[in-house]
């Protein structure tokens, strides 16, 4: 049996994994914003304060702009390492540039206040936009595809500077064997194969490489919403995404 790596403040490390499941983020008197439940230990003097507290009154004004989910989010503030993971996805960190992606709320850990966060018109997604490093999960790792594709909705972990997708529904599955089995019955649901999310334009779309999402509701999302299954999916100088997606330098499954 090998002998286990222990980690203290010394020797974790800054703004970078400490293995495929966490991430280790340093706060120099610094903040960053957190949604609930994702840091599992610190080292330090790190305050927690919820969105909508008086004395981040202006912070969250310029970085916080998605009220469906102002209860799911805190900002840690301090001085300090923080450990960031997220039921065992893989986990890691994103130097967005000058650039927007869109994310499955519940694929997000945290972001720095550099980077805004604003509601999607989707349902169950939130938008940075700006520079700033952000850190996020995903169930396996990340393949980055180019539009245009159709995307199983429980695959899509985001999509990075290119229109809102659209709904495809497949009417020959639908209307065709499978699709009567499943009225009938109502064994199987609605799959892949019949509701896909359609890309067109460029830019760059974020597949999980499962199909599995969270049990929970996607954060923020309403029950019903179509394309919307319940849960949030689950990714240091991490990959890069400026305007055009350019350079993706460090890994994010890749």
């Amino acid at each position: 049996m090998s002998t286990p790596v222990v980690f203290d403040p010394m020797t974790l490390p800054s703004d970078d994994n400490v293995n495929a499941y966490t991430f280790c983020v340093e706060l120099k008197g610094s903040r960053w914003f957190l949604q609930k439940g994702k840091m599992i230990a610190y080292y330090g003097q790190i305050e927690f304060d919820g969105i909508g507290h008086g004395r981040f009154e202006r912070l969250v004004r310029s970085s916080f702009h998605s009220p469906l989910h102002a209860s799911d989010w805190v900002v840690a503030e301090g001085s300090g390492k923080m450990l960031l993971a997220d039921r065992a996805f893989d986990v890691n960190s994103f130097d967005l540039d000058d650039g927007n992606l869109t994310i499955r709320s519940g694929n997000l850990l945290a972001y720095e206040p550099e980077l805004a966060l604003k509601q999607s018109i989707v349902p169950g997604f939130v938008t940075l936009i700006g520079t700033g490093k952000f850190v996020a999960a995903s169930n396996g790792p990340v393949v980055f595809m180019e539009p245009p594709l159709r995307v199983d909705p429980q695959a899509l972990v985001g999509w990075a500077d290119c229109p809102s997708p659209c709904h495809h529904y497949d009417h020959g599955y639908m209307t065709g064997v499978m699709g009567g089995i499943r009225s009938l019955t109502g064994i199987g649901g609605t799959s892949g194969e019949e509701h896909q999310f359609e890309f067109v334009g460029a830019g760059t779309v974020l597949l999980q490489s499962s199909e599995a999402l969270m049990a929970e509701q996607a954060t923020g999302a309403p029950p019903e919403a179509p394309g919307v299954p319940g849960g949030g999916g689950q990714p240091g100088s991490g990959p890069r995404m400026p305007g055009q997606l350019g350079d993706l330098q460090r890994r994010f499954g890749l």
